[in-house]
Parts: C-alpha cells; sequence; structure tokens
C-alpha cells in the first residue's frame, strides 16, 4: 500500500483536440511508465475508432510514479477524458475518482465552449483546477491572450498559469510539480470500513466484468469477500491491481488508490457503475454517492439487415452498456425493417459511435433510423406520456398539445461572426439571451433553442458559416409547447414507418418535399406507377412518381391494322391497373441506408 500523503489523483480535461491525450503520452513518457520501445502516440486511446477520429470516447487510467524536486517519491493517478460534448457524462464520472482537474487551453484556439463547460463540471465537484496553456511552440501561439481569457473564466493571476507543449515536452516538468503541489492528497479513513466507487467498467470475454475502482476508505484486498451495495450481489476479489497501463497485479489496494478488480462476474447487468464496494463481513452502513442517471436526448432504430441477426444485436447492446452507462435501449417492430431497438444517445456524435462500435466489435450490419427527440403528449383527460418515436404520437383529436425539449446553448465566437451565428440561431427558432465579451476578439453566445433543430446539421452550419472557429456546448433546460405535426411517407398509398418524422409545422413541407424526392431517386422501377406521397394526417404536401417500367408489347406487330396494337395497349394498361391494386412496392435495403443518411440538405 502506498502512504496516503503520497497520492495525487487528477484528470485532464478541455475542449476537443485542445492535447489532452498528447499530454498523457508525454506524462508516461516522462515519468518512464512507458518504455521507449513501447511508446505510440494516443497511447491511452486503444479504440481503433479513437485512434482513426483522432478522438477521446472512453476515460482511461494510468498510474505514474514520479520523484519530485523535494526528493519524495509519488504515486499520480491519471485519468485522460473525453473532449467532445456528447460524452461530458465520461467527464463528470472520472472527476468523481479525483481530487483535482488539469484544464488543458489551446494557445492558438483559446478558450473554447467544453473548456467552460468542463471547468464548471470540476468547480461542482469540489475539485482544485489547475489551468494550463498547450501548443505555445505553433507559431500562430498568443498564450497571453489564452491566459487572459482563462483568469477572466476561473479568476486568479496569470503568472500562476503552466505554458507547456505535449507534442515537445517542454513544460512537462512544471505540469508535474504543480500536480504534486496544487492538488490534495486523498481525504479518507484507512481504518474504517471499505468502501470503493466503481468508475468505470468493461467487459472482458475472457475475464468477465472487469471494473475500475477508487479505494476511498479501508483498503481492497485480493481474496477479500465484497458486498456491491447497490445490486447487493456478494463476490469474491479474484484479482486486483493498477494500470500502468499494463495491468499490474497487487494484494491490495489502499485508501485513495485507484486500480481494477476482476470478480468473476460474467452476467454484465449485476455491476452497476458508480456503485459502491464494501466488505461483505464488515460493511459499511453509508454508499457513496455514485452518479446521476444520465438522460439520453436522441433517440434512433436501430435494425439488423439480417433479421436473423435480432439475438445477436440484443447481445451487443448488453455488452455494450456495460461500457457505455448513457446508452439505453427497448425493443422496437418497424412494418418496414421488421426487429430492431429503439436506442437513446447523449447526442448525434454518441449514436454514431455505438453503431460502429456495434458493427466493428459485433460483427453486425445496421440500418439507422432518422434520429428524433423524446417529446411530451398532453393528452384529452390531462394525463402526460413521453414518446420517443414518431410511430408513437397520438392523433391529433385524441391529444390536447405537444411540448418539445428545450436545451440551453452556449457559443464562444470570434467577434466578426456574431452577425452570421445570430441569424442561424433565430433561422432555426432559437431565442438568443446574454453577450459576453471574454476579450475584445472573443464572445460568448446565450440562447435557448429546440433540441430537435441542433441534432441533425447545426453544428456543421455553425462551422462553416465561422470558418470553423465556433464551438458549441449545450444542456437540457426544459419542454415548451410547439405546432408539431407528424409528417408520413407514403408508397403506394402504405405509409412507412420507417421514413415519419415530428416536425415544427413551418419546416414540414420542406422536409416532405425532400424526402419524396430523394425516394424517387432510390426506388427501383416497378411493373407500375410508384406514387410517393408526404402527408400531414389526411392531408398530402407533396408527391413525387417512379414511373412503371413499360414492355414493348406491339413489337411483334409488323404493319397490320392499328386497332390491334391499341387493343394490346388497353390490356397492358388494364393488367398495371389491376397489378397496381394488388402489388406491394419493393423497397431494397440499400433505399432505407441512402434515404435515411444524416445529409446536410435534410
Amino acid at each position: 500500500m502506498t502512504d496516503q500523503t503520497r497520492i495525487r489523483n487528477f484528470s485532464i480535461i478541455a475542449h476537443i483536440d485542445h492535447g489532452k491525450s498528447t499530454l498523457a503520452d508525454r506524462l508516461m513518457e516522462k515519468t518512464g511508465a512507458v518504455s521507449e520501445r513501447d511508446m505510440r502516440d494516443q497511447l491511452l486511446d486503444s479504440m481503433d475508432l479513437e485512434r482513426e477520429r483522432g478522438i477521446t470516447i472512453k476515460a482511461q487510467t494510468v498510474r505514474l510514479d514520479y520523484k519530485a524536486s523535494d526528493g519524495e517519491e509519488y504515486v499520480i493517478n491519471l485519468i485522460d477524458t473525453p473532449g467532445h460534448v456528447d460524452f461530458s457524462y465520461e467527464v463528470s464520472r472520472s472527476l468523481a475518482a479525483c481530487e483535482g482537474a488539469l484544464l488543458l487551453v489551446d494557445a492558438v484556439q483559446g478558450v473554447q465552449a467544453q473548456t467552460v463547460a468542463n471547468a464548471y463540471l470540476a468547480i461542482d465537484a469540489g475539485l482544485d483546477v489547475i489551468p494550463a496553456i498547450n501548443k505555445i511552440d505553433l507559431p500562430a501561439a498568443d498564450p497571453d491572450r489564452a491566459a487572459v481569457e482563462i483568469v477572466n473564466i476561473l479568476g486568479g493571476s496569470a503568472n500562476d498559469i503552466v505554458r507547456m507543449s505535449a507534442k515537445t515536452g517542454a513544460g512537462i516538468d512544471e505540469v508535474l510539480e504543480t500536480v504534486v503541489r496544487d492538488v490534495p492528497p486523498p481525504r479518507g479513513d484507512p481504518e474504517a470500513p471499505l468502501r470503493a466507487l466503481v468508475f468505470d467498467s468493461y467487459f472482458d470475454a475472457y475475464r468477465g466484468v472487469v471494473c475500475y475502482v477508487r479505494v476511498v476508505d479501508g483498503h481492497l484486498g485480493s481474496g477479500d469477500s465484497l458486498r456491491f451495495m447497490a445490486t447487493k450481489e456478494v463476490h469474491d476479489a479474484n484479482e486486483i491491481g493498477f494500470l500502468t497501463p499494463t495491468f499490474v497485479r497487487v494484494g491490495v489496494l489502499g485508501t485513495g488508490e485507484v486500480g481494477y478488480l476482476i470478480t468473476g462476474v460474467k452476467e454484465i447487468d449485476r455491476i452497476k457503475v458508480g456503485d459502491t464496494i464494501t466488505g461483505a463481513r464488515t460493511p459499511a452502513t453509508e454508499a457513496l454517492p455514485g452518479y446521476a442517471e444520465p438522460k439520453p436526448m436522441v433517440f434512433s432504430g436501430l435494425f439488423p439487415t439480417d433479421g436473423d441477426d435480432f439475438e445477436k444485436l440484443r447481445d451487443a447492446l448488453e455488452k455494450l452498456r456495460l461500457n457505455d452507462a448513457s446508452l439505453a435501449w427497448e425493443p422496437e417492430t418497424s412494418k418496414a425493417l421488421g426487429f430492431g431497438f429503439r436506442c437513446g444517445f447523449l447526442g448525434l456524435l454518441h449514436m454514431e459511435i455505438v453503431r460502429e462500435r456495434l458493427e466493428r466489435e459485433y460483427d453486425l450490419d445496421l440500418v439507422a433510423t432518422a434520429p428524433s427527440v423524446a417529446y411530451r403528449v398532453t393528452m384529452l383527460d390531462g394525463s402526460v406520456t413521453e414518446i420517443k418515436s414518431p410511430q408513437d404520437l397520438p392523433e391529433t383529436i385524441d391529444r390536447r398539445g405537444v411540448a418539445e425539449p428545450y436545451v440551453k446553448a452556449m457559443i464562444l465566437t470570434p467577434s466578426e461572426y456574431v452577425g452570421p451565428i445570430m441569424e442561424l440561431a433565430t433561422s432555426r427558432r432559437g431565442i438568443v439571451g446574454d453577450m459576453n465579451y471574454l476579450s475584445p476578439e472573443r464572445v460568448e453566445l446565450d440562447f435557448e433553442i429546440p433540441l430537435a433543430e441542433i441534432v441533425f446539421d447545426f453544428f456543421d452550419l455553425l462551422k462553416s458559416k465561422t470558418k470553423g472557429y465556433a464551438s458549441l456546448d449545450y444542456e437540457p433546460a426544459d419542454y415548451r409547447e410547439a405546432d408539431l405535426v407528424k409528417v408520413d411517407i407514403l408508397l403506394n398509398g402504405q405509409p412507412v414507418d420507417a421514413f415519419s418524422a415530428i416536425l415544427h409545422r413551418d419546416g414540414a413541407e420542406d422536409y416532405g418535399k425532400k424526402m419524396t424526392g430523394r425516394l424517387r431517386g432510390l426506388i427501383p422501377r416497378q411493373l407500375f406507377d410508384v406514387p410517393i406521397q408526404a402527408a400531414i394526417g389526411g392531408r398530402i404536401i407533396s408527391r413525387e412518381t417512379v414511373k412503371a417500367k413499360r414492355k414493348d408489347v406491339t413489337a411483334k406487330c409488323y404493319g397490320g391494322d392499328i386497332s390491334r396494337k391499341k387493343k394490346l395497349l388497353q390490356r397492358q394498361k388494364e393488367g398495371k391497373k389491376r397489378m397496381k391494386m394488388v402489388g406491394s412496392v419493393e423497397v431494397p435495403q440499400e433505399a432505407f441506408v441512402a434515404a435515411l443518411k444524416l445529409d446536410d440538405d435534410l
């Protein structure tokens, strides 16, 4: 066990691409946690998706041994966290296992939306925040401007901010010394009954559930009989240890230490992230606070292209849920796509990542329906019900009103783009609020906007209107009544549930025209005309037609009376009419995939 006063637990938090993972690489290199031969860029980003996209999706932990300038040996537990708004839940979980947070700011871009959001997350969690300015080696770097912006948010003095370059290694010693000096040692009673927080977990095919734990009180020993306080499960500690970042097995984890625990549990729902572990023989009386349950904001149906893969998809979702507690799902049936699951996500990137992980890690081929948000419907009798799918929206005569979720959004932007951003926000039914200048060149814009208006292409349009300089962060606000309608897409008079959408009445016609136009180019020609219609209730708002294939029935008529040709054509026409009444339109899977793609034009 390590002396409690020599332990430092801290997280690196920042906006996307401000250098968190690169700084983690340099810290591991500096402390000798990884040999030069084994070193590679973004070492803690172990998922293929993380390395391809250059983003952190899952928080990762590593233990560093550091000899400080005062000659003392310290154990530093570092947790590298994601920066994207969709994964802020991962950040909040990581902060619960720490006493300090290193807030990283890019010297070129300055303070961004997620910088502010993560700073407040750390402050609310009661952590000591250490500001640092990264990328000072770049030609366009302006660390003095970044320092002024940081002081405007956190207060303090610009002289106390660490200036460094994670790429070149400049200032890394100062970072380590500041962490040792300013992050307090863990608070906890070594003599009290064991209380350890499960702050993350994942499923290993060979070892079962692997938990990442932070020991708050007492100590955790190998072979101990443990009780999980939320689920009331009792299991033995088969293996405990810490990550360097490889697994290092130990006999005991003491108060304040961070490590892993393997109990041999194979059933993935028997261990919950945020649960408190205590001793089975001498249990603690009070559990640790844990976490607030994450609330999904975006919903989409996931369907296997091969119906036989339904159970395989269910197993994959159960395994993924252990590693990603913010993922919610329930079974759903679609006439067009068969059996699948309606899944809840924290945002569009989260949805995209989950889908890619399911396809890659579990060898599935999936179709995702257009994303929607959760609406609250007030029925005629005054009862309120929440719907997550357009198919669940009651008929107009059965309901009194529909309310949609609003979010509080914050955009940080160079001041010359204030006009285009306000124009974009108001065109999406946004209500512009306060405007604060962080510096003469940088503005913070606050506004309220319906969540449904930002889940499609709002972020892309924001980036294009500001040449990539603006950043966005948002959090749930409340529900508000709106004039919302359900747009159905009909093929040959039959509604196709996968294409239904709930929209504001002002944008419904535009959606209908784009969807029918797109489907006309995707649905193959049949032996009869196929009308494609967009409808609100019984009113058609848009129509396109896929013209029929036409066989040349007069090909064998060489000369002769014209009445014979007319008779053949008339018979063909009647056959097509009869076929249209009984024929069903075959829609290939590729058409669903292409029509449901999140293109900018829809």
